[in-house]
């Protein structure tokens, strides 16, 4: 038995029999070439591009089929590749200067590529070396060819694992058999960690040596909510695993149950749970676990596309495709919130800054980039006629950067009425709590919006100055910090004085033992990770108002995280079975 740990990139616990699926290592030969010999060379690199052209082709009429957004950006995106100018100048370039057939040409040009993405540093520019490699491989192939090994053909159900997978055969395998997927690479932010998370499939990926520690057939344990594999696991492990799957299971079956309840506590207050998105494609999970909306639509991942493609159109059918798809429940989209620890090179250009966390990032980046954001707010004003549509703003740090906001939205209405455009002009804005000095001044800043939405990731960093990605300092990121319950509470205070209520979309909402103190201090609504939204509607349905209000009287009146972490554990132990899946 071995047990490894890796990123958890899609949730849910499977156990099954391991499929290796071996990326085709290509011999690429090498021979001399004449001069007289380059035009038929450039030939046949347009046929290989045109034959790679017709299976993407086949996955695209596919995404058209599943009416899937990422499938279909995805396969445009490495179209776009395909054609890309700069990539095609290059080979021919190299061809004509080394003299040397067509394959090692194609090959070292993209690895040059490649490693230079690699070499970045750069999470987002490592992940899309993986397209390049994709669509470089296919040319490949179809250079020498060489058929690609499918992932379609399966007699029972399997755990693929892999080195990595490419994003084409995510989208080509076969997702009734494969139940998990485990790789040697990627991370969360890898366009296949984003598929599998919409095809709903558990998926642990940064394993770095699964592949050299399994055999086809071998029996494996995958834990997608924890980022732990487990090889042949011995029969006591497995017999626990069993019932770790099964009560798994049963709270997927169980919310079955709970998603047409509302969370409402026992002495009758209406809670609103909503759902955290990235992509359009998880709203069917949204409405699936219950929610009674999405709080959070991360739009970052739109601009993750080539800056070829015109955005604003791009924007508005996503945007639209989730209106539609969530049948007037209401969805809160946050405008762009790159910078920090995540960047977008076609927008951002240099990464240099020496502070990103405190620099040019979120907001302040939209606001010195009105092209971007008007484009996106144009996108978001005219998708808002197909649904209850709520426009938040992140990372506001006080009024005169509220005001300039709202500034550029007052001419984003102008501009599309005075272009006949069909938009609906009365969404209501709110802005993200996720700075301290935005906690300090709420009062002021409750007066100009119609919703808070706290952001308790930034907000715990930024109070107690910690770096959450720093993990040197991980254990300094408190979230039940006084300092981070007491902004929280004051937050909560203004907004209601202001009459606009408040929300949570950070990790601490879906975090079950931080529901009856965010419910005793006035929290309106929770956002979160879709798979916790039953377990959470199950505490509030089984506390009051009162009693909650007790709890969080308590702890405000304690001084330190651990003592409120251990108060907290040891009465929710007492009072409900609530960690769902614990290993």
């Amino acid at each position: 038995m071995q047990k490894m740990n890796g990123i958890s990139a899609s949730p849910g616990i499977v156990i099954g029999q391991v499929h290796i699926h071996r990326d085709d290592r290509l011999s690429i030969p090498e021979n001399s070439i004449s001069k007289e010999m380059i035009d038929s060379e450039i030939k046949r690199f347009a046929t290989a591009r045109e034959a790679t052209r017709a299976e993407l082709g086949v996955l695209a009429k596919k995404a058209e089929e599943d009416d899937n957004i990422t499938q279909k950006e995805l396969v445009k995106a490495h179209m776009l590749m395909l054609d890309d100018p700069e990539f095609i100048s290059q080979v021919h370039t190299n061809l004509g200067q080394e003299l040397k057939n067509i394959e090692l040409i194609v090959y070292k040009t993209s690895r040059t590529i490649i490693n230079m993405l690699k070499s970045s540093g750069d999470e987002y520019l490592m992940e899309r070396a993986e397209d390049i490699f994709d669509v470089s491989k296919r040319i490949l192939m179809n250079l020498m060819s060489k058929e690609t090994v499918s992932l379609t053909d399966f007699s029972h159900e399997v755990i693929v694992v892999a080195r990595n997978l490419l994003p084409s055969d995510t989208l080509g395998m076969d997702k009734r058999m494969v139940k998990g997927l485990a790789f040697d690479m990627g991370g969360k932010a890898s366009h296949t960690a984003i598929l599998a998370r919409s095809f709903e499939i558990p998926a642990v990926l940064g394993l770095k040596t699964i592949t050299a520690n399994v055999n086809n057939g071998d029996i494996l344990i995958l834990d997608g909510n924890d980022g732990v594999v487990i090889i042949n696991p011995d029969e006591k492990t497995l017999e626990r695993y069993k019932k770790i799957q099964h009560k798994w299971q049963q709270r997927e079956l169980h919310l079955l149950s709970l998603s047409e309840l509302s969370a409402e506590t026992k002495d009758g207050k209406l809670i609103k749970l909503q759902g955290n998105i990235e992509i359009p494609e998880e709203v069917e999970s949204v409405l699936a676990h219950g929610a009674d909306g999405i709080g959070l639509y991360r739009s970052e991942f739109l601009f993750m596309q080539p800056s070829s493609i015109d955005h604003e159109e791009f924007q508005f059918e996503s945007y639209k495709k989730v209106l539609i798809g969530m049948k007037n429940k209401p969805v809160t989209i946050r405008t762009l919130d790159i910078g920090g620890d995540k960047f977008i090179p076609w927008l951002q250009g240099d990464k240099s800054e020496e502070n990103p966390i405190l620099g040019w990032r979120s907001i302040r980046f939209c606001l010195s980039r009105h092209d971007v954001f008007k484009a996106q707010l144009r996108a978001l004003y005219r998708a808002g006629v197909y649904g209850n549509l709520r426009i938040m703003f992140p990372m506001i740090s006080g009024v005169n950067e509220l005001d300039e906001v709202l500034k550029v939205v007052e001419q984003v209405k102008y501009e599309l009425k005075k272009d006949g455009a069909n938009f609906n002009p009365d969404i209501p804005i709110g802005i993200m709590i996720e700075v301290p000095s935005a906690a300090m001044t709420s009062d002021i800043l409750a007066k100009k919006v119609d919703f808070f939405s706290i952001g308790t990731n930034d907000l715990i960093q930024y109070t107690i100055a910690v770096d959450r990605g720093n993990q040197n300092i991980a254990y300094l990121y408190e979230s039940f910090h006084p300092a981070v319950l007491r902004l929280i509470k004051l937050v909560i205070d203004n907004a209601h004085n202001a009459g606009i209520p408040v929300s949570m979309c950070g990790e601490v909402a879906g975090d079950p033992l931080a529901t009856v103190v965010l419910l005793g201090l006035g929290l309106d609504g929770y956002s979160m990770s879709c798979f916790r939204i039953p377990e959470i509607k199950q505490i509030i349905r089984n506390i009051s108002v009162s009693e909650s209000e007790v709890i969080a009287g308590t702890i405000m009146e304690m001084k330190s995280h651990s003592e409120i972490e251990e108060y907290l554990r040891s009465w929710m132990n007492e009072m409900f079975d609530f960690l769902s899946i614990s290993t």
